[in-house]
């Protein structure tokens, strides 16, 4: 009887469907890699062939529950809270797997590295996944399936800014400067953006679709995290009791998946491992994880000019949709 795996032949013939897919596509240089335009999703190379094994292999299941975040927007704050809200019966808090795990191993990527789509799909049900993907790349049964969703997004300035120092620690060596790299995120051309278009795809979702998706703004999670806790709770169906709520149980949370107790964990202090994905090495510095965290802090960095024209650019994509930041 022949295996249900994955025959030699299928994955050469897949490999090839890639590699002429790829060649059809637009292409221009990104901050330090090449993108390639894919389904109006500026995406690397080496990440295609997991955004399309997304859309066909990934199995979705109606009590799966998906953060979409936009990169450098909350992902790993995120990661915490959802994981620490909808298992905190499991564990107590002085013996959390969050005390020697990182958020990123425990709720796993659908697609950013090595084996993360299989590690999803062998998640006992309800499964916590992570993406960085657009909706129109994840599977249709998300959506048909009732798949709840909470989707983060941040202050565009601030996103940039984050994003920019992070590459930089990434991809060591990058000489693009940042205005350069400002012009680039201001037209769309960064990694899984147009951000404006990411942004409302969700947005318009969670509109549609309230008890199913949730939109959180990065600057809500910041000025009453325990308000969003609770707000997280109800939405995944676990609302906090009585007896948690007298017992301080919201504000456990709250100080467990903090900026000051992720970073001070050993595995989130790492300095530097290394990472081989189709053929690209990348060394991933689970400490830049943790920069500041902070509302803001684009004033310190960019100049006024750059501050109005992302203004302006954020009040022209966003008029009219209610989306504001």
């Amino acid at each position: 009887m022949e295996s249900s795996e994955t025959r030699p032949s299928e994955a050469v013939s897949s490999k090839t469907h890639t590699e002429n897919l790829i060649a059809t596509l637009p292409t221009r240089e990104g901050w330090s890699t090449p993108l390639l335009l894919y389904n109006n999703c500026w995406i690397r190379p080496h990440c295609l062939n997991d955004a399309m094994a997304v859309q066909d292999k990934l199995k979705p299941s109606p009590d799966d529950i998906i953060l979409a975040a936009h990169p450098k927007c909350g992902t790993t704050w995120l990661k915490a809270l959802l994981f620490t809200v909808l298992n905190r019966s499991r564990y107590t808090f002085a013996d959390h797997p969050l005390l020697t795990v990182g958020p990123h191993q425990l709720v796993p990527f659908v697609a950013l590295l090595p084996g993360d789509l299989d590690r999803a799909e062998m998640l006992p049900s309800p499964r916590l996944l992570s993406t960085h993907l657009p909706l129109p790349l994840l599977p249709p049964a998300v959506s048909t399936l009732g798949c709840r969703i909470v989707c983060v997004c941040r202050e565009p300035k601030d996103a940039f800014l984050s994003r920019w120092h992070f590459e930089k620690k990434l991809h060591q060596g990058i000489s693009l400067g940042m205005d350069e790299a400002f012009a680039m995120f201001s037209e769309g051309c960064t990694p899984y953006d147009p951000f404006w278009d990411r942004y409302l795809e969700y947005w318009k979702e969670s509109l549609a679709r309230p008890r199913e998706v949730m939109f959180l703004r990065y600057e809500e999670i910041m000025s009453d995290t325990p308000k969003v806790i609770r707000k997280l709770a109800s939405f995944l169906g676990v609302p906090f009791t009585r007896e948690e709520e007298s017992g301080g149980v919201v504000e456990q949370v709250a100080d467990l998946c903090g900026f000051t107790s992720l970073s001070s964990v050993d595995p989130n202090r790492a300095d530097r491992v290394e990472v081989e994905h189709a053929g690209v090495k990348l060394v991933v510095n689970p400490s830049s994880l943790f920069r500041k965290g902070e509302v803001g802090d684009w004033v310190n960095h960019m100049s006024k000019d750059m501050a109005a024209r992302m203004g302006q650019l954020v009040a022209e994509k966003f008029k009219g949709s209610g989306l504001t930041f």
